[in-house]
């Protein structure tokens, strides 16, 4: 094939983050069709993109060429000072561009070298180098002088000749006289073509040669538009703003050969000399070789003897040095696989770290993925599932017969994970180990939001189409053609269609970059003779600079290390039985207890491990699951596709429907999910069982059902129809069989994966049947920092009878604690109060607790324990017991000593000068000024709910609770009450638009109130009232609001409520005063619309008494704190 003479080399692909919009893609295919014979890569500042653009260049033909478009920093990469450049180049730019290719594997490490050091270590606005350090690491490397922001061209621009041919001489020397080029570009910009004049005019003097590119950053010159866009994003602007930035001509694309040579008519050697340095191009990725790193190990012992060594004494601890014999022919099995492979090693550094983990009470998850289907993972206390007992399949996890990578996923506790990190990173050196980086992309809707914003098209509008896209896995283009409405506003609407048109030019280029969840790179050797690493400026972590799928490409293995909060929480119980006398040990509980069974059946499963969504709790009530494999079931069956079978499930397991089989043979492969395939395993076994595959062969048919690729399909159909007929099965029976298998393959999940989970769920489930109190704790300890969380979490902890008591400035530790059968708040979980506040209470009152607040105000150091941190605590109620008044009062008399305090930036002793405490005589707080002081100090309310005395009405209503909208069908109609605790009002053409946030004790959620609905309803919707709102759901993708349809003023409707209070009499003088401290809290109102009945509990029989006086605000908390028992609300 006749190549063209230009070659590309200056390009800007996605991965220049919002700056180039050219797709990878798109890119070698037009490189293609111009008949190319090499494109160079030169993204700003990184090597992102260099794997992906390098394997597909490869596949079509295209020498790809390694390169980046460096920062040069104008003296020290490490100067981080304000500095200004001659004619002052401000500081954001105050480094010079310079284009850098690698001509061999040497430049490739040098490149890599240097976008490395200039994140770690220049990065100033941008990633910059300097001279001195390409000086060390200029070999292999072929340098351009770059765009008009290029040193040489610059100094050139401003007059200063001398500057730019010193500039020019050193990169000359430093790189090579043959490895050198002043770049020239005709891009209609006039600066440029000046300093193309320049350019030539210096080339002749100092014997430079020229080299002609375009600076492409997107493929079409109609896609200039959608260009000036991307470039908006990034800075925030709209295309209304003139002094935003922009390129000013529409000159930066992918041109053709012949453009090229057209523009340069006049220098036919700066477009041969781009084919010249293509030439001496010719650096390759190795790729698909697996880059192990070694476990360190005595000398003479190797890692397969030692893993062998450490399966067998595993094995034998498991069976009490007595093994079945299955056990031991899988074991051995195994590890052949693993040592054929050569994988040993592999499993060594996971056993490692996960012993480490262990050793230093790191919580482990008991398996993940499909490696629970490993004997000596679990021999390794890798995971903790017996794969034999769970008929979990090795082969899905490692298949001798497919050359594949290991895949071990770990789970840790979520706030420790880091420790294991840098436990590997100490053990095999911090140049070889670091995280994975990955990359956020525009999706369709956000795409659709982004341009529209940068349109100036009002948000409503732009809101309405990106809503119209169905779903979150859908492009704009296929959107089109399912969605008619959407289609009709691309055709009758122009703006609309333009609108699209550049959503869909922009749609899923590289958006951001950030830190994989979970990846984690240990290489044999240091990690920049491999690929650049990358540092994060808002997050300060070094990651590598290519993503999980380029890593894995160049050979080099991936782990993943997870954080699962739930192991906190499992941890975390464990501590709290113990702190109470008890003592348990999670690997030994029972699997099939009877009353963990009752509770899952119940529904009641909020803080249980993947079973807390109202869907899973209605199918938990409706499967009434009784045995571990029921749950292993369910966490593989709720998820899209599979949950049209939970129906047929439940049905078939409760013998309403008839289990039926294609062949007897399949019986006892699916009985225990009763006749459905469910798990990928099983349709491995089948194949197996029915057609003789191989446990390999089987895991290949697996994949091509999973993969759907037709004519992959219809061979793998063939291979086992053949076998079926074999092993003496009819062929029609084994084309139904396989037609049987196919759907189910598609959506067939991993049972090691799912039984896995499945015993993180039983254990949350166990715990909280067996130690409820401990439990809930755990989880409100975890999850302080998450207001929403906790709502949820105390709701359940009242269902469940187990009082919160508030936080407390003499018993609160800085989590919550068990005090009896109660729970109480911890400190951090108060707004504003830091650490170290909480270290200086803890350590101030250790040696004598507060006897008052004027006493806690004259011990505690000021500067840290301030004014505000003071406020948040009264607030809170943490120091209502050092009062001997009710909590109105207290809370009152606390914050006016504060408030009126002289010293009113901090305080210390002689706050209170002469007089002592401040004048008795302070108005109580009401119900209202206490809970909303709470919600401000906490995030929620914590002594009641200013909807708690409307519940008994609002019961027959069908309210939906404000947690559960999420789960609502999209337009659903929905009736929701609760408080306004947000508001905001747009004015639009059609009147105003209120956007409210609505707040219930289960949770908030949002509301959006149209003009028409706003003007009838203007006096209600106000911030604190309290509101019913009828309307449909609608979900974007920052989560599911309320439409709202009606708004009636709940405080209109006219409630009652009746409160039961419990007294067990014991000590009469007690109880007395139980009853005087509760009759206190009764108003003299004998015709008021609430009451209170009393229950009595005498040693045989219990008498109950009906008051008809008028409870105050708060009375079912206060009665609560005084009696210890929970207060009914009938």
């Amino acid at each position: 094939m006749q190549h063209s003479d230009f070659v590309p080399l200056h390009l800007h692909t996605e991965y220049s983050l919002l700056d180039g919009a050219i797709k990878i893609d798109e890119l070698v295919e037009q490189a293609s069709a111009y008949k190319m014979p090499a494109v160079a890569i030169t993204d700003h500042g990184n090597l992102f993109g260099v794997i992906d653009f390098y394997k597909k260049a490869m596949k079509k033909g295209i020498k790809p060429i390694i390169g980046c478009e460096v920062y040069v920093a104008p003296n020290s990469r490490f100067d981080r000072s304000k500095t200004t450049i001659d004619n002052g180049l401000s500081e954001e730019a105050a480094a010079f561009h310079l284009i850098l290719l690698a001509r061999d594997s040497a430049g490739y490490k040098n490149l890599s070298t240097l976008v490395t050091k200039a994140y770690l270590e220049g990065f100033y606005y941008k990633p910059r180098i300097d001279k001195d350090l390409l000086e060390q690491h200029s070999g292999g490397l072929i340098g351009l002088t770059a765009c008009i922001k290029g040193e040489i061209p610059y100094y050139l621009r401003i007059g200063n000749k001398e500057k730019a041919r010193k500039a020019a001489l050193l990169y000359k020397n430093m790189l090579g006289p043959e490895n050198f080029y002043f770049e020239i570009q005709h891009n209609g910009m006039p600066e440029q073509e000046e300093a193309n004049k320049l350019l030539a005019e210096l080339s002749r003097e100092l014997h430079i040669p020229l080299v002609a590119t375009n600076d492409c950053h997107y493929l079409r010159k109609e896609d200039a538009k959608a260009h000036d866009i991307l470039l908006c994003i990034q800075t925030g602007k709209t295309v209304k703003d003139e002094k935003r930035l922009r390129m000013s001509t529409d000159e930066f694309y992918f041109r053709s050969p012949d453009e090229m040579k057209h523009a340069f008519r006049d220098m036919p050697e700066a477009i041969l000399n781009t084919r010249a340095i293509a030439e001496r191009c010719n650096f390759d990725f190795t790729l698909g070789k697996s880059l192990l790193p070694k476990y360190d190990l005595p000398n003479g012992v190797s890692p397969d003897l030692y893993l062998e060594g450490l399966a067998a004494e595993g094995l034998k601890a498991k069976f009490s040095g007595n093994p079945p014999a299955n056990y031991l022919d899988r074991l051995k099995l195994e590890l052949r696989v693993i040592k054929k492979m050569g994988y040993s090693s592999y499993f060594l550094i996971v056993w490692d770290f996960i012993s480490y983990a262990r050793k230093n009470r790191i919580p482990v998850g008991p398996g993940r993925g499909s490696a629970a289907g490993s004997l000596v993972a679990y021999c390794l206390d890798i995971t903790e599932i017996d794969p034999l007992k769970y008929n979990l399949l090795f082969e899905r996890f490692l298949n001798p017969e497919r050359i594949s990578m290991p895949d071990i996923d770990v789970d840790f506790c979520k706030d420790r994970r880091g420790e294991v990190i840098n436990y590997v990173g100490e053990k095999y050196g911090s140049d070889h180990v670091t995280q994975i980086i990955t990359f956020g992309t525009m999706a369709a809707k956000a795409a659709i939001r982004d341009v529209g914003r940068v349109m100036d098209i009002p948000y409503a509008e732009v809101d309405k189409i990106a809503k119209l896209v169905p779903g979150h896995n859908i492009s704009i283009g296929d959107s089109l053609k399912v969605e008619p409405q959407l289609k009709e506003l691309y055709d009758t609407n122009p703006t609309v269609k333009e609108l699209l048109d550049i959503a869909q030019r922009l749609e899923g280029l590289s958006r951001h970059a950030g830190t994989h969840a979970a990846g984690v790179v240990i290489a044999p050797k240091p990690l920049t003779d491999f690929m650049p690493l990358y540092k994060n400026p808002s997050e300060n972590t070094v990651t590598t600079q290519f993503d999980m799928g380029a890593v894995e490409s160049v050979g080099l293995l991936k782990f993943d290390f997870l954080g699962l909060k739930t192991l906190t929480v499992l941890e975390k119980t464990v501590d709290y039985i113990k702190q109470q006398g008890g003592d348990i040990v999670l690997s030994g509980i029972p699997i099939a207890d009877e009353k963990t069974y009752r509770l899952l059946s119940s529904g009641e499963t909020t803080g249980i491990f993947q079973l807390e969504s109202s869907g899973m709790r209605d199918i938990l009530v409706r499967m009434q699951p009784n045995r571990f494999e029921d749950l292993i079931a369910l966490v593989a069956l709720y998820r899209p596709g599979p949950m049209a079978w939970i129906d047929d499930f439940i049905k078939r397991k409760k013998g309403e429907t008839n289990v039926e089989y294609e062949l007897p043979q399949l019986k006892e492969l699916l009985d225990e999910t009763y006749g459905i395939i469910i798990y990928q395993e099983q349709v491995m076994m089948i194949a197996n069982k029915i057609a003789g595959f191989s446990m390999g062969q089987a895991d290949i048919l697996r994949r091509a059902m999973g993969k759907k690729k037709q004519e992959e399909m219809e061979e793998q159909k063939e291979v086992f129809v053949k076998g079926a007929v074999a092993n003496g099965f009819s062929e029609g029976k084994a084309r139904k069989l396989f037609e049987i298998m196919e759907p189910f393959a598609r959506y067939g999940f991993n049972k090691s994966h799912s039984a896995a989970y499945a015993y993180v769920a039983y254990q949350t489930a166990y715990l909280k049947t067996h130690y409820p109190v401990e439990f809930m704790t755990a989880n409100l300890s975890v999850d302080m920092g998450d207001t929403d969380k906790i709502v949820k979490l105390i709701n359940e902890c009242r269902n469940m009878s187990i009082s919160i008591l508030p936080p407390d400035i003499n018993e609160s530790e800085r989590e919550f604690k068990i005090v009896g059968s109660r729970v109480r708040f911890g400190l951090e979980a108060v707004k504003g109060v830091g650490t170290a506040a909480i270290e200086i209470i803890l350590e101030e009152r250790e040696g004598k607790k507060f006897e008052t607040f004027e006493d806690f105000m004259s011990r505690i150091d000021n500067k840290k324990v301030n004014k505000k941190v003071t406020e948040s605590l009264i607030k809170a109620g943490a120091f209502d017991s050092i009062y001997p008044d009710n909590r109105f009062t207290a809370r009152a008399k606390a914050m006016d000593t504060l408030v009126s305090s002289s010293r009113a930036n901090g305080f210390g002793p002689g706050l209170f000068g002469e007089g002592g405490i401040l004048d008795e005589a302070v108005k109580p707080w009401d119900e209202n000024t206490l809970l909303n002081n709470e919600k401000e100090s906490l995030g929620f309310y914590i002594s009641g709910h200013p909807l708690t005395r409307y519940r008994k009405t609002l019961s027959s209503m069908d309210i939906v609770p404000l947690s559960y909208v999420e789960e609502k069908d999209e337009r659903a109609d929905v009736c929701v009450a609760g408080i306004i605790s947000e508001m905001k009002s747009k004015a639009k053409e059609k009147g105003i638009t209120a956007y409210l946030t609505m707040e219930d004790e289960t949770g908030r959620c949002d509301m959006l109130v149209f003009p028409d609905l706003y003007k009838k309803s203007t006096d209600i919707l106000k911030k604190g009232n309290l509101v019913i709102i009828r309307g449909q759901v609608f979900k974007s993708e920052k989560g599911a609001k309320v439409m709202a349809r009606e708004i009636q003023n709940l405080t209109e409707m006219e409630i009652s409520t009746k409160y039961e209070v419990a007294l067990r009499c014991g000590d009469f003088k007690e109880t007395a005063e139980k009853l005087v401290t509760i009759k206190k809290l009764l108003g003299d109102a004998p015709n008021g619309k609430d009451s209170v009945s009393f229950k009595f509990y005498l040693p045989e029989y219990c008498v109950i008494i009906a008051s008809r006086l008028q409870p105050a605000g708060n009375f079912a908390f206060e009665a609560e704190k005084i009696t210890g028992e929970t207060v009914r609300i009938l």
